[in-house]
């Protein structure tokens, strides 16, 4: 039986519009109901600076001389640690990712995490954000059961909210200025009660200035800040800020993973860990 009008040009439309995604790549399919717009995809290539990394002109190699108590940050970009000579080599502190959305956990988190720990050095966990798969709350809530908790036991860091350029796609995450500031809020605030600390925020001013604004003092009345720049110094701080925290100014060096520094001396990392 020959095909109707209608299943004819049904499947003209249907050929024309493959053509199309073929050729020009214009054209994705849906995401299944539920699914995230933009899935997370490649998490063990997301942690703290990657996107400033591939931005910085200096490669992210840069030696300063910097004051302070010497770290590091790390993912399961740098595997098994060895956390002796880390120790050895003069880290105090290391800050640890944990999660990725509401869907990722780093898979070498217990080594990196518990191992920085047994050696005696002052560690925290971090959630690398993608305010576009779900809400702040809701990834606060996955951090926090999946490593990112806190106790006072002298050795352990608030966890940190890592919100930076996207891995994914537009720099924003898709999302307004107005409704960024509201997704951090709701990820800080959710990790407070969660908690009972204000999470850590890493982020760079760059990215701060183009995805919140700058203009929100209200961040920098509870969480201390992480500030990601390449260079000699860390130059101007998102607004509301006056210090650092935790400075991250290069992406190799003594340590593995990133290199970092404390704003103070070590009863200072101390009082920090303890929330005191």
């Amino acid at each position: 039986m020959a095909p109707s009008p209608r299943t004819r040009i049904a499947r003209r439309l249907t050929t024309a519009f493959a053509a199309l995604a073929v050729a020009g790549g214009v054209l994705a399919a849906a995401p299944a109901a539920g699914a995230s717009p933009n899935p997370i995809t490649h998490p063990d290539q997301d942690h703290a600076g990657s996107g400033l990394a591939a931005r910085s002109t200096s490669g992210g190699t840069v030696s300063p001389l910097v004051a302070g108590l010497p770290g590091l940050d790390v993912s399961s970009h740098q595997g098994n640690v060895g956390w002796s000579t880390v120790k050895s080599n003069g880290a105090r502190f290391a800050y640890v990712k944990a999660t990725e959305g509401t869907s990722y956990q780093n898979p070498y988190f217990s080594q990196q995490y518990v191992g920085s720990y047994n050696v005696g050095l002052i560690r925290g966990a971090y959630h690398f954000a993608t305010p576009n798969t779900s809400s702040g709350a809701a990834q606060a809530d996955y951090f926090a059961a999946h490593g990112g908790g806190w106790s006072r036991d002298n050795q352990t860091l608030p966890g940190a909210l890592d919100i930076e350029y996207n891995p994914y796609g537009a720099t924003c995450y898709g999302l307004s200025q107005s409704s960024m500031k509201s997704w951090i809020h709701a990820f800080i605030n959710e990790y407070h009660a969660k908690t009972g600390r204000w999470a850590v925020i890493y982020t760079t001013l760059d990215w701060w200035k183009s995805c919140t604004g700058n203009n929100d003092a209200t961040f920098a009345s509870n969480s201390p800040l992480w500030i990601a720049k390449y260079s000699t110094s860390a130059g101007t701080l998102p607004y509301g800020w006056s210090f650092y925290t935790f400075w991250q100014y290069a992406d190799s060096g003594t340590f593995p993973g990133d290199q970092d520094t404390f704003n103070g001396d070590s009863t200072r990392l101390l009082a920090l860990a303890n929330n005191t």
